[in-house]
């Protein structure tokens, strides 16, 4: 256990001091580290979050406590919410329980909730203290942003704890008042679990397209995120076909030569044969053949090698 703290506190943290110039996570299931530990990367791209360690110690509260929320982003005071009855001792991204969540934004279509009052910053640090485990934490986040309105533009979660690591997209649903109400409150979200032996990457932009539909052990998602696509006019044709990114973050030029060109360059550092095929992709020349959501590594990775790949692949791009 000490040995999987470590890589999931390191990974995280030594990155977050990385003279960095977007947000980046690297997923390690633990299949594909030396030590059996999950790993997750963050580079954070304010100047201000740099070597940041928040630290919220354990601790109970009486029933009717009130939960103040300020904008991660900004302070901007945006309202309160229920306290639960206890919380976990968290440390930067990570609790007592070896959870740890980290983000980049991807933006996406313009879906933001202007009436809701949990950011994605907020998102991040109360599921921390809410939650124990990687699914556990996808239904915190998911119960939070439908209670109380998301009103962050789209973000891709890194979510891993000891056993497993999630890549996890998010996105509001926007604003439609009826009686004086938002009825579009909440946010359509994805899930994908990292498949044993492999890592998996986000950039600022969404990565996940086509998903299984009935398959829970690998792959969660909100129930209307297919059909409010549909009803927005984002998505024609059948449920199987369905693509997030497609439909929430449509691919341009910058998505592709700034964003998923630094998953390339990591991806191509990794796996035998390199990522050549996928090379015009990444020169945003051409948007038809999509990198691999997850790919194995031909060697298993320490968390050295995590925080050299995190580093060198801004070299490469």
């Amino acid at each position: 256990m000490k040995r999987k703290l470590t890589a999931l506190f390191l990974a995280a943290t030594v990155m977050a001091t990385y003279d960095s110039h977007a947000c980046t996570n690297i997923l390690v299931s633990k299949g594909a580290t030396v030590d059996g530990s999950t790993m997750i990367t963050y580079t954070a791209d304010s100047h201000q979050l740099y070597g940041c360690l928040y630290f919220h110690p354990a601790a109970t509260y009486p029933a009717g406590t009130m939960m103040p929320v300020y904008e991660w982003d900004t302070g901007k005071y945006l309202g309160e919410i229920p306290q639960v009855a206890s919380t976990y001792s968290t440390v930067g991204n990570m609790n007592e329980h070896q959870l740890i969540i980290t983000e980049s934004t991807f933006g996406g279509r313009n879906l933001r909730d202007t009436t809701g009052i949990i950011d994605y910053g907020t998102l991040i640090y109360t599921t921390l203290q809410r939650a124990k485990t990687a699914q556990e934490a996808i239904k915190v986040m998911s119960d939070l942003v439908n209670t109380y309105g998301y009103c962050s533009s789209g973000e891709s979660f890194s979510i891993a704890d000891p056993n497993e690591v999630w890549h996890m997209e998010m996105i509001g649903k926007g604003v439609k008042m009826v009686d004086g109400k938002n009825v579009n409150k909440g946010a359509v979200w994805v899930a994908m679990r990292v498949p044993e032996g492999y890592i998996g990457m986000h950039a600022n932009q969404a990565r996940i397209t086509t998903f299984p539909l009935n398959d829970p052990e690998n792959c969660l998602y909100s129930p209307d995120v297919i059909s409010f696509a549909k009803e927005a006019g984002f998505y024609k044709g059948a449920n199987k076909n369905f693509s997030f990114a497609d439909a929430y973050a449509p691919l341009n030029f910058s998505g592709l030569r700034a964003c998923e060109a630094r998953v390339w360059c990591a991806f191509n550092r990794v796996t035998e044969g390199g990522m050549e095929e996928y090379l015009d992709y990444a020169m945003g020349y051409d948007a038809s053949k999509r990198l691999p959501l997850f790919v194995k590594p031909t060697k298993k990775l320490s968390v050295k090698e995590v925080a050299w790949l995190m580093r060198d692949h801004f070299e490469d791009t």
